[in-house]
Parts: C-alpha cells; sequence; structure tokens
C-alpha cells in the first residue's frame, strides 16, 4: 500500500502521525505525571491543616472557656478556600476532592481526561472528648487546572504550528523535486515513443540534473542509431524493390517468350492433329490450357513484383485497379474505398510504401479473415499520410506474431520514419498506417 502513495503523501502522512503520536504522549504524560505533581504541590498545605488542627485541640483542652476560643478560631479562619471549620450537625461539608474549575476556562473533557488525586483531608474537633466540627482542608485546585491547561494548549499549538511550518518546507521541497522528475518521466516517455529531438531541461537537485542530462545523452545515440536504422531500412526496401524489378524483368523478357512459344506450337499441334484423334487432341488441349495458366500466374506474378500501373497511370489510379482486380478474385466480397486524389503528388519510395501496405492488406483480409466487408481509405493530412484497411473478419489471435507480410509492411514504414499498427475495434480489425509527408519522406 505505501507503494500507490505519491510523495507528498509520503511526506505529510508521517506528519501526521507524528503530530497525533505527540498528542497521545502528552495526554499520556499529563495523566502520568501531574496527580504525584498536585500532591507534592498540596502537600505542605495539607500538613499546615494537620498542624492547624493539632494546635486547635490543644488550646481548647487548656482553654477557660473552650466554645468562645472555638469560635474565636473560627472567626480567625473567615473565608479561607483551603481550610474551613465545619462545626458539628452542620450539613455535610462539600467534597474534598472535587475540583472547582473557572467555568470557561478548562474544558471538562480536560479535567476528566486528568486523574485528580486524595489532596483533601478532614481532622475532628474536640472539646472535652466530644467532637463538635471538623477541619477540612480542601484546596481549590482550578488555578494549578488552568496552568495544565495553559502548558497543554502551549505545547499543542507549538507542534501545530511546527507541522504546519515542516508541512510547508516539504511542500515546497516536495515540488522542486517532482517538477523535474516529472520532465525526467515525460521525457523518457517520448524517447520511448521515438521523440529523441525534445531534450529534457536539466533542473532540481544536482542527482536529478544528472539523471537529466545522461538521459539527453541517451537521446543523442538514440537518435543517431535510429536515423542509422532508417537508412538501413530504407536502403534495403529499396534494395528489395530493385531485386523485384529485377526478377519481373526477367520473368518478363525470359519466360514470357517462352510460354508464348508454348503456346503457339501447342495450337499449331491441335490444329494439325487429324479429325477422330481424340486422345491426342485432348493431350494438346490440355498443354494449351495449361501454359494459358501459366501466362494467367506469371501476369500476377508480375503484378505484385512491379506495380506498373503507378509510373504510368498515378497512385490512385494504380490502387483502384489493384482494388478491381481485388473484386474479380473476390465477387462476394463488399469492398469500398475512399482514395485521396492528392496521393499523385507523392512519388519513390513513399508511393511504393502505399502501394505495398494496401496490396498485402487486401491479400491478407481475402486469405484469412473470412470478412464480408472491406474498408480502404487513403487520405493526406497536413503533415503525414495516414493508410487504412478495415474488414470485419474473425480478426487476429492476442499473441498475433506478424508474418513476413505484416514485417515488410512495418519495415517500410519505419524505413519512412512512420508507424504500422493492427488494432481491433467495434468488431474491425485495422492496419493503419501513418507516414510523414515532408521531404525526408519524399523521393
Amino acid at each position: 500500500m505505501w507503494k500507490r502513495f505519491s510523495l507528498r503523501t509520503r511526506f505529510f502522512l508521517p506528519l501526521g502521525i507524528m503530530f497525533v503520536a505527540a498528542l497521545l504522549v502528552g495526554a499520556i504524560s499529563l495523566q502520568l505525571y501531574v496527580p504525584e505533581q498536585l500532591s507534592d504541590e498540596n502537600a505542605p498545605a495539607a500538613r499546615s491543616a494537620r498542624a492547624v488542627a493539632n494546635a486547635l485541640d490543644s488550646a481548647l483542652r487548656t482553654s477557660a472557656n473552650p466554645q468562645a476560643t472555638l469560635d474565636a478560631f473560627a472567626q480567625t479562619l473567615g473565608t479561607s478556600e483551603a481550610i474551613r471549620f465545619y462545626p458539628y450537625g452542620a450539613s455535610h461539608p462539600q467534597p474534598p476532592l472535587e475540583v472547582r474549575t473557572p467555568i470557561g476556562r478548562v474544558p471538562r473533557w480536560f479535567v476528566d481526561l486528568l486523574t485528580i488525586p486524595e489532596v483533601g483531608a478532614s481532622f475532628p474537633v474536640r472539646i472535652e472528648g466530644k467532637q463538635v466540627g471538623e477541619i477540612i482542608f480542601a484546596p481549590d485546585l482550578s488555578a494549578d487546572m488552568f496552568e495544565k491547561w495553559i502548558g497543554f494548549v502551549a505545547i499543542t499549538f507549538s507542534a501545530v504550528a511546527l507541522m504546519l511550518l515542516t508541512g510547508i518546507i516539504a511542500h515546497f521541497t516536495a515540488g522542486a523535486v517532482l517538477r523535474p522528475l516529472q520532465d525526467l518521466g515525460q521525457g523518457l516517455t517520448r524517447m520511448r515513443g521515438g521523440d529523441y529531438k525534445q531534450f529534457i531541461r536539466p533542473s532540481g537537485p544536482p542527482e536529478i540534473r544528472r539523471s537529466a542530462e545522461e538521459a539527453n545523452e541517451l537521446a543523442r545515440t538514440l537518435c543517431r542509431l535510429s536515423q542509422d536504422n532508417r537508412g538501413l531500412l530504407r536502403r534495403i526496401v529499396s534494395l528489395q524493390d530493385d531485386e523485384r524489378q529485377d526478377m519481373a524483368r526477367e520473368l518478363h523478357d525470359e519466360l514470357g517468350p517462352l510460354l508464348f512459344g508454348i503456346r503457339a506450337k501447342a495450337v499449331a499441334l491441335l490444329e494439325s492433329i487429324p479429325h477422330g484423334n481424340l486422345e491426342l487432341a485432348a493431350s494438346a488441349d490440355g498443354i494449351l490450357q495449361s501454359v494459358e495458366a501459366l501466362q494467367q500466374a506469371n501476369r500476377r506474378i508480375l503484378d505484385r513484383l512491379r506495380p506498373l500501373y503507378i509510373q504510368e497511370l498515378g497512385l490512385e489510379k494504380s490502387i483502384e485497379t489493384l482494388l478491381q482486380y481485388a473484386r474479380t478474385q473476390a465477387p462476394r466480397l463488399k469492398l469500398v474505398s475512399h482514395i485521396d486524389g492528392r496521393l499523385n503528388a507523392i512519388e519513390g519510395l513513399l508511393t511504393q510504401t502505399v502501394y505495398r501496405v494496401i496490396q498485402e492488406s487486401i491479400t491478407n483480409v481475402m486469405r484469412h479473415a473470412r470478412a464480408g466487408s472491406v474498408t480502404v481509405e487513403a487520405s493526406m493530412k497536413t503533415a503525414e499520410l495516414i493508410v487504412e484497411v478495415s474488414d470485419d473478419g474473425i480478426g487476429f489471435p492476442k499473441d498475433c506474431v506478424f508474418g513476413r507480410g505484416l514485417t515488410g509492411m512495418q519495415e517500410r514504414a519505419r524505413a519512412l520514419s512512420g508507424t504500422l499498427d493492427l488494432v481491433r475495434e467495434n468488431g474491425w480489425t485495422i492496419v493503419r498506417c501513418r507516414l510523414p509527408v515532408g521531404g525526408g519522406a519524399l523521393g
């Protein structure tokens, strides 16, 4: 649970616990030491009351008129709060242990919190062996209680002020640490997303500044490696396209004439067979059909290896031709396209990448998706080109691993500093390719 707390919470929670603990320690200390302190403070007065009671007993024993001496003694005490004389037979005196607290000065809960000791005492007064009253020692502890209350309030307010001051310092200290850490975290997040050009501003304590500087150095290194990697991928893709063109040229220039020659000879053989030789005619016709099938397969391979329509018709018409061919191959597949006419303005490797992404996506849908509808969208935004091919087929497994086709598309996108994502949204499988449109992406 502690791991879930933020840095500020980790600062303030111990402070709050320390404050509560200080209050508890203060309350326990009051309960432990106040009774003993009150007893020690009132012990001399209790001894004085005992001495007064003993002196009065001695005076009454030796007095000719004990009652007059007792009355004079009572008048001498007057209205003393601590030591009082109560004649025998009077109403029962106020309990000595009752603490008289000034109303509004000491809260009742504070008085109840303390354990008031037995500080009061009573001493009998006798005349000729007969008890005629009592000298009661019942000190008023209001002043003592008020003193303890003021001390408790002072300690509490001091603790609160100290906690607030410490909390303010901790707040600004945590903020001074968190802001650089947040900048560092955001910078690392940008680096994870492939943005190595926006550096982290070094700030905060020296340790965090050094971490930010190290992260910036890492970003520079990754930027160089990323540029080198894109250059290598661009070179690989270019070499692959060149190799495809060479293969397409070889198939067109070498295999094409051979197939045409075989087809012509098969037609001549079929025409020269005498009527009635059905077996030989069937064999020649089979050869002719096989050659025609080989010619069609050769044309399909040529179209996949080298889309000749791009340079002649432009990218938009080339994509429409590709989709029209897909409609003839899968007549039950509902195929809808939205192709931006501005795609004809791009050229070079970017043109090849857009065409290959759509070509490979449509091929995968026809082979694996079992889809009923496909939508192809290619649009130009302010600074990027977006290609999306979505279908309502069975989707892909959670542990889907890119095959050769998807891997090739991803390499092409990365070579142009773009991205390729395969997602499942609302029952549709979407191949989404984003390519930057700029000097580095053109040509």
